[in-house]
């Protein structure tokens, strides 16, 4: 006589805490977040003509265009430190924002046949998003490096703490990646606007113009902008300048609440995803 067999049921449902922020999931499905990263970077360059070469072509070209024009029109400098390695430290982590938050915002749209058929953690794909974006970033970095040789600039021993501000821009990322991919599913309008604040946040950023330039006000309003003491932290530790550390405690802190605030929007709009894409 034949064994009758057993049946198991599983049941999905959502954690109790609307601030979880579900890292045991994404871990579990680490498989699955190799692969879209993977897949996210072979799409990037995808039956284009140079490859990975426009990781190198787009913040070199843009250095250039900044450098021309608030260089010379503007008359920006910064002291002993060539302008053109002041702006493409600053071009290394701003082009990394911009595309990653540009790529993850539409990651629950491009991948509505995933959402509506498989079941995994949703988070995955705006983060798989993001970390496709730092081959960018690793390639941007070699660009920056050769710029110093050639330049007479040699990275401090503070540049130790380089990763830090690193890691923080991708936390950043991830977290305003995440809000706005959830945002995208539910308001179409986030296409249109996001570019538009993308915009505004570089300028209120100090990309290609000091700080020290700003009046005192304008400096205090400054550090609310999570970007700026990101970007003050990673030139400092790179070029041996003085690393303003309460700054970058309050950078810290706006990232740590940006994160759960973005977790939290997420999580409380996920289970409607498969409904409204």
């Amino acid at each position: 006589m034949s064994e009758a067999k057993l049946s198991t049921t599983t049941v999905i449902k959502p954690h109790g805490s609307a601030l979880n922020l579900e890292l045991g999931d994404v871990w579990a499905y680490r498989e699955l977040l190799l692969f879209l990263i993977w897949r996210d970077v072979k799409i990037r360059y995808k039956q284009t003509a140079i490859g990975v070469f426009w990781a190198l072509l787009q913040p070199a070209l843009t250095t250039v265009v900044f450098a021309v024009i608030f260089s010379q029109v503007g008359k920006f400098s910064e002291g002993e430190v060539p302008y053109v390695i002041y702006v493409l430290s600053g071009l290394l982590i701003w082009l990394f924002i911009f595309n990653a938050i540009s790529f993850s915002s539409n990651s629950l749209l491009v991948n509505v046949n995933l959402i509506t058929k498989v079941f995994f953690p949703r988070l995955i794909l705006p983060v798989a998003a993001v970390f496709a974006g730092l081959i960018d970033i690793a390639i941007g970095f070699v660009l920056l490096l050769l710029a110093m040789l050639y330049y007479g600039v040699t990275p401090a021993g503070t540049a130790v703490f380089a990763p830090l501000f690193i890691l923080l821009a991708v936390v950043l990322t991830m977290s305003l990646g995440s809000l706005f991919a959830a945002l995208n599913v539910r308001f179409r309008d986030v296409k249109f606007g996001l570019p538009f604040f993308l915009q505004i946040w570089m300028f209120a950023s100090p990309i290609f113009y000091p700080s020290e330039i700003l009046p005192e006000k304008v400096r205090s309003l400054l550090l609310m902008n999570p970007l700026s003491s990101i970007l003050n932290g990673f030139r400092a530790s790179l070029l041996g300048q003085p690393i303003q550390w309460n700054e970058v405690g309050v950078g810290v802190a706006i990232v740590v609440f940006v994160m759960f605030l973005s977790i939290w929007v997420f999580k409380k709009m996920e289970d409607s995803f498969a409904d409204l894409i």
